[in-house]
């Protein structure tokens, strides 16, 4: 919601304060700088003070700096104040998962984290549009009204039906070399960080088509920006759709046997996105088909991945997700960077990065994980 609502104002905050289009668009990569640095705050604040209290520090700065946005008197101010709303908001990020990871085992787990998905996959079909209207009716500083007082309904929502869920158990340190010493000991988890790379690996491949496709649909096959909206829309659908059906496959086969198979399919539809884009066979619906079961193959391949990677870490659960999500993001955003600066006037270098993004995902769990092992 907070990537996503403001995203059709960026012309119009530019025009305001007299700014590029390039400074409002680095209002976004604050929230993203943001965003990876928090996640490695809040996981061990979680780990040591509990689940529930760095959520409601976390969310109280988001409401802050969100009323902040709302009354910015110019771009710097702007950007810096998304830096600290992204600190802050990206404490639900880290908990949920934790969370999930106290109240579940690794099975039952990666369904739930399936359910997460639908709301994560709802998000950037919803606020889009939200935002385009809000924009529409009141201008763009309503839109982090509105973020404020979302904010405020998930402080009052974690404050009346969320339970501390935080496992009992030696409580870990949080002097920075504490932290960095728990952080060393799960980077030498090969089974996390194998489990971490192939669903970051396979994630960075939607951030490269995130990144390329409005050049690609718009610029080079002539979909107009409202088309290309229903387009964005429908894959994310797709990754809907994935999700919901990796709760019934896990009803039957277990999360590790439906990522490997996810991870071969992966790489087959990246070579086959990269084959259309190299010969142009099929123009935009080759490219819309492989894209499109590549992020439905997303809905089976980040929940297990997650549900896995989380399975035995117990009380630092908080500092594993955190982990986790800081290397998924730093991938995310090789892949987008990686994207521009292959640059063209093709769909090729946004295909070669979900193609190599498939591959490395498949690699890194076979290696680092195995092929059979759960």
């Amino acid at each position: 919601m907070s990537i996503d609502m403001y995203l059709p104002s960026l012309p119009m905050i530019a025009g305001e304060f007299g700014a590029s289009a390039a400074a409002a668009q680095f209002t976004l990569s604050a929230f993203f700088i943001g965003l990876a640095i928090g996640q490695t705050i809040h996981g061990p604040l979680a780990d040591r003070y509990g689940r529930k209290p760095p959520l409601y520090a976390g969310l109280a700065l988001y409401v802050a700096a969100s009323v902040g946005c709302a009354f910015a008197p110019d771009i710097v101010t702007l950007t810096g104040l998304r830096f600290v709303q992204a600190l802050g908001g990206c404490a639900g990020v880290v908990i949920a998962r934790a969370v999930v990871r106290d109240r579940f085992d690794a099975h039952t787990s990666a369904r739930v984290y399936s359910l997460l998905m639908l709301v994560m996959g709802l998000a950037p079909i919803l606020a889009p549009f939200i935002g385009g209207w809000v924009l529409l009716l009141a201008g763009w500083r309503v839109i982090f009204i509105i973020l404020a007082l979302f904010g405020l309904a998930c402080l009052w929502a974690i404050w009346r039906y969320l339970p501390e869920t935080r496992p009992a158990g030696p409580v870990p340190a949080t002097r920075i070399a504490g932290v960095l010493r728990v952080y060393g000991e799960l980077l030498r988890d090969r089974s996390l960080l194998g489990y971490t790379l192939s669903g970051g690996f396979a994630q960075a491949g939607m951030f490269a088509y995130i990144t390329g496709s409005p050049h690609v649909f718009i610029e080079l096959h002539g979909v107009s920006a409202q088309n290309y909206g229903w387009l964005f829309g429908l894959n994310a659908l797709g990754l809907i759709a994935g999700s919901q059906y990796n709760r019934r496959l896990l009803s039957r086969h277990s999360a590790d046997a439906i990522l490997r198979r996810a991870n071969r399919t992966t790489v087959l539809l990246g070579l086959a996105l990269l084959v259309v884009a190299v010969s142009g066979w099929g123009g935009l619906p080759g490219l819309l088909l492989p894209l499109f079961g590549y992020l439905v193959t997303l809905g089976f391949t980040a929940p297990n991945a997650m549900a896995n990677a989380l399975a035995h870490q117990g009380a630092r659960a908080g500092s594993a997700s955190a982990l986790i999500g800081a290397l998924q993001f730093v991938l995310a955003t090789g892949s987008s960077a990686l994207v521009g600066l292959l640059g063209g006037d093709s769909a090729l270098p946004m295909a070669v990065v979900i193609a190599g993004c498939g591959l490395l995902a498949y690699g890194a769990h076979r290696i680092l994980v195995g092929a059979g092992l759960h």
